[in-house]
């Protein structure tokens, strides 16, 4: 589900000539809020259920360089969720497709007032249900990796 289209401006650029790396995480947390207007958890959203999101989680993978003016497009799939809980998987392409970088997150739903985690209001449970999903099998390549070295070769 496509959730958000923007530029890349200059102040983004770093002194290698490309998107600087704490830039793609900036455009996946532009994403989550995207998401979270997409389910009912906007401005108004938040103050009428008295609920949010917060990131407990993030894995960014690089996957190509993105440059001053460049379009941006960020998409969304659901890969799992419980009562409180999303494990979102966003990827951002650029305007011919090409993958550039995916950032897998698990989101934990919020009870603004108390600080403290609780199930999703039922209408925010409902669009969430509404929302683009893989199953496990079918999970996007990069989704669940961990980070590591290879074994050595011997």
């Amino acid at each position: 589900m496509k959730l958000l289209d923007l530029q890349v401006p200059h102040d983004w650029v770093d002194y290698n000539g490309h998107m600087n790396d704490a830039e793609y995480a900036r455009v996946f947390s532009l994403g989550v809020e995207a998401l979270m207007d997409a389910i009912g958890l906007d401005e108004a959203g938040r103050r009428q259920h008295g609920y949010t999101l917060y990131t407990l989680e993030t894995h960014l993978c690089y996957r190509r360089e993105a440059h001053e003016g460049q379009p941006l497009c960020v998409e969304v799939m659901l890969l799992e969720r419980d009562a409180k809980r999303l494990h979102v998987f966003f990827e951002m392409y650029d305007a011919e497709r090409t993958l550039l970088a995916t950032s897998e997150q698990m989101l934990m739903g919020i009870d603004a007032e108390a600080g403290r985690p609780a199930p999703f209001p039922a209408p925010i449970d409902a669009a969430i249900g509404a929302l683009p999903s893989a199953e496990p099998e079918a999970w996007p390549e990069q989704a669940g990796r961990r980070i590591g070295l290879p074994p050595a070769k011997r």
